[in-house]
């Protein structure tokens, strides 16, 4: 997560940005424990997909704009698809935002997950190849 980009310009200690960085990346698995492993965040993946939907559907609609995020095809990264901020348009993706500018807790990030992607990207070619 970019914590640096919030929209209300917040600033966190390192314990808070530290602390906020895994429940956002480990909050799937928070939700599992709670369920006590009888679900998941299937209804926070519903939401968001809705959101985007009904977001994607506006900019089709003629709504100028739109900005939201995506997880798409782009060179903002090494890795061949990344989530990013995106404008919307009539055609879909008109525009992939790059990242702005990022903290030195969040390039570090950023350096470390691109090999894990870039290895996802192939496992899911791989996948589709001999499918």
């Amino acid at each position: 997560p970019l914590l640096s980009q919030n929209s209300q310009n917040l600033t966190f200690t390192d314990e808070e940005r530290d602390a906020l960085t895994h429940r956002i990346q480990f909050g799937g698995d928070e939700v599992v424990k709670a369920k006590d492993g009888a679900g998941s965040a299937t209804l926070s993946m519903a939401y968001a997909g809705a959101k985007f939907t009904s977001r994607l559907v506006s900019a089709m609609n003629g709504e100028n704009n739109v900005v939201e995020c995506t997880f798409v095809e782009s060179t903002v990264t090494d890795a061949p698809f990344f989530s990013s901020r995106v404008t919307l348009s009539a055609e879909g993706v008109g525009e992939v935002h790059g990242l702005g500018d990022l903290s030195d807790f969040e390039k570090q990030g950023l350096e470390e997950v691109i090999p894990a992607l870039k290895a996802s990207y192939d496992k899911g070619v791989d996948f589709v190849k001999n499918n």
